[in-house]
């Protein structure tokens, strides 16, 4: 699809969606600058912002620190731990609702993950604002479906040397 440079663009980045997929796969951490610039494509930047979440260790901050630094706003959350262990710490209902409450001031969505829950999100936002919905992700862990729905896919995978290090 056409990418033209009037279009007002939104990223919403699931951190650790595309951190653990570069880990697993190819061992290797994410380039998230060159991803924005990839995801923005030339055209006007509106917001970008990267969810994360925070450990009791603190071990992030410097990351989240550098994201910023490379024009996203982090917005954070503490890990929670379960009594017996498990653990949780996604963003999948922050980010849906911040993309849906943006996008009537966006032409596009970019979500930078690869994650099918956000599939209910893309149905919503492109039946209801006529944003479209582009997904940038690594495709061999990316849901189909979630790659059918979006209006435009990019692939991380196909330049490994841009987008990891």
């Amino acid at each position: 699809m056409a990418k033209f440079r009037e279009q007002r663009v939104g990223v919403f980045v699931d951190i650790q969606n595309l951190y653990y997929s570069a880990r697993v796969l190819y061992g290797k951490k994410v380039n998230f600058k060159n991803v924005l610039a990839e995801a923005v494509a030339g055209r006007k930047l509106i917001r970008a912002i990267a969810y994360g979440v925070k450990t009791v260790e603190g071990l992030e901050e410097k990351f989240f620190d550098a994201l910023e630094v490379q024009g996203f706003e982090v917005k954070t959350k503490d890990l929670q731990i379960f009594p017996g262990g498990a653990k949780k710490g996604d963003w999948d209902v922050g980010i849906a609702v911040d993309a849906i409450k943006m996008s009537k001031n966006l032409d596009v969505i970019v979500l930078i993950s690869g994650d099918g829950d956000y599939i209910p999100m893309i149905d919503y936002i492109q039946s209801t604002t006529g944003s479209r919905v582009e997904v940038v992700a690594f495709l061999e862990s990316t849901s189909g479906k979630l790659v059918d729905k979006a209006d435009d896919f990019i692939n991380l995978s196909d330049k490994k040397k841009k987008f990891l290090m």
